[in-house]
């Protein structure tokens, strides 16, 4: 296993240009800047429409300094799985295939072919880039939008389902590694992929990518939305390897402060969540609480 990285010894190289199309502030730029630093420059990228293929663009201009597939929304999985296969073909060893998809291109259009893989095995990396809805066509709810959110096509009242749970999904299919990270942790989200890559099997990771122009905050925020979504309980970092589930990084000091900010703080921060009202707000505090009740209890000393 690695060492654990420092600011100071993650990798000089830088993979992605600077000066890209991403949006001011976008969290996913972040996590990719470190993500593809874990991954390292012997990896080919699979990518479907999403705001990667915005922030990427196309060759001969693309940002991106390794080989990138774009693919069609729900081929991801498929395609990863057909880079595998033409490497074998090629007898080629020792690079990396990383599928790396948004949230609508995973929990939505690209779940089946990802279950797939999954099912079979395929020996890939897929990270899902999680910025709660279809933010690169305008702001329409996904899957993981979250309950009470207002996108363009929930205008009045948000969201009236749950946020589906896409890395206990994947955890169902007994694959070898899922993890949960967020930019605003990219030490935390290095350490993650970088474990990934040494394992054999299809591993699955879930970045939570804080969007200001999607969430309704001020750019300069991201970092400070994105750790307040972790301090809250309202997103964890975990692990589970072999089955085993275990809390890490913020999540896991959470545990010893056995204390979690008021998630009023995370959500009054967004405007996407104006249209929640105190017993809305209530109503999730509630049920952070009873999840984190849980893991108090599970993990206590």
């Amino acid at each position: 296993m690695p060492s654990k990285p420092t600011i100071l010894t993650l990798p000089e190289e830088e993979l992605v240009h600077p000066g890209n199309r991403a949006c001011s502030g976008c969290g996913l730029s972040i996590a990719y800047r470190i993500g593809l630093k874990a991954l390292g420059k012997d990896t080919i990228v699979v990518v479907p429409p999403s705001c990667l293929t915005v922030l990427q663009g196309l060759y001969p201009v693309a940002a991106t300094k390794m080989p990138s597939l774009n693919v069609t929304f729900a081929s991801t999985a498929a395609a990863a799985t057909g880079v595998l296969a033409a490497l074998r073909s090629l007898g080629k060893q020792g690079i990396t295939v990383a599928g790396w998809a948004g949230d609508g291109g995973t929990s939505d259009i690209g779940l089946q072919s990802l279950s797939g893989a999954a099912e079979r095995g395929e020996d890939f990396i897929y990270i899902c880039y999680d910025n709660e809805g279809y933010m690169n066509t305008g702001v329409q709810r996904s899957g993981t939008t979250p309950r009470g959110a207002l996108t363009t096509n929930t205008p009045v009242f948000g969201k009236t389902q749950d946020k589906k749970n896409v890395p206990a999904i994947m955890s169902a299919h007994e694959i070898p590694y899922v993890a949960t990270t967020c930019s605003a942790y990219p030490l935390d989200l290095y350490t993650k992929i970088e474990k990934a890559k040494a394992i054999r099997g299809t591993k699955y990771i879930h970045i939570l990518a804080p969007c200001p122009p999607g969430w309704g905050y001020d750019p300069k925020y991201t970092v400070k939305v994105g750790k307040l979504a972790v301090e809250t309980g309202m997103y964890d970092l975990y692990e589970i390897e072999n089955r085993e589930f275990r809390l890490t990084g913020a999540s896991r000091k959470l545990l010893e402060k056995r204390k979690l900010v008021p998630v009023s703080e995370y959500l009054k921060m967004q405007d996407r969540f104006r249209g929640m009202k105190d017993a809305d707000i209530e109503d999730v505090q509630r049920r952070i609480n009873k999840r984190w009740g849980a893991y108090f209890e599970m993990f206590k000393e």
